[in-house]
């Protein structure tokens, strides 16, 4: 019931200011009691989306109040209609804290946590030609990079953001053996920029990654 009145909420089928069904409909649309129903108005105050209001019922709020790293408002954000953008807007994100975590990577990793990341590119190097499995590894080499960076707070966002994101096929997407080439030779800079401890580089070439593989797997509308 929450997942679906929040992706009604976020898709506008419900515009902001406006109040949702009163209790009595939503038990008969869902089946529920009005405990469930309670419960479920009470799960989307607090992810910020509607707020009850006296003689007027449950009012919902500006985006600006919603709780956006929220499961469940991530989800129906990038299955929407403007869900691209927000992708857009995930990458966006991964550059500016990845670039910093994989220059923190290279200063800051132990030889433990280098050897590690020595093995994963080798791992991925022989799934270049089998691009679904590539994918898998492919998050676990970000994974090791993140971790070694120490930045743990970066890595919760990041983390938290892609799992929802990661279920849609507008961002994982059906990736080519050439594009997964091009991939790995970007993740063969980011490794080689760690291994020589040069954080300028690592940032760099981290930045360009993300980037040029969003880029790459973007589906672009006519006209865009």
């Amino acid at each position: 019931m929450v997942e679906d009145l929040v992706n009604m909420i976020v898709a506008g089928s419900y515009p902001v200011g406006t109040a949702l069904p009163p209790e009595n409909m939503l038990c008969e649309m869902y089946g529920v009691s009005r405990t469930v129903v309670r419960e479920a108005t009470t799960a989307m105050i607090e992810k910020g989306l509607v707020v009850t209001q006296q003689g007027r019922g449950t009012i919902v709020r500006e985006d600006t109040a919603w709780n956006m790293l929220d499961p469940v408002i991530l989800s129906a954000l990038f299955k929407g209609e403007d869900g691209l953008r927000y992708l857009d807007n995930l990458s966006k994100v991964r550059v500016l804290l990845e670039s910093e975590m994989a220059a923190e990577a290279a200063e800051e990793g132990t030889e433990e946590q280098r050897a590690e990341l020595a093995e994963q590119i080798e791992r991925l190097e022989g799934l270049v030609e089998t691009p679904a499995a590539y994918g898998h590894e492919d998050l676990r080499f970000h994974d090791i990079i993140m971790r070694m960076s120490g930045n743990r707070l970066s890595k919760a966002i990041i983390d938290g953001i892609q799992s929802e994101a990661l279920r849609t096929h507008a961002y994982s997407g059906k990736p080519s053996i050439d594009h997964v080439k091009a991939t790995q030779a970007s993740h063969r800079k980011v490794y080689d920029a760690i291994m020589a401890r040069d954080a300028d580089a690592a940032g760099d070439a981290m930045r360009e990654h993300i980037s040029g593989s969003w880029d790459r797997r973007r589906a672009r509308p006519k006209g865009y």
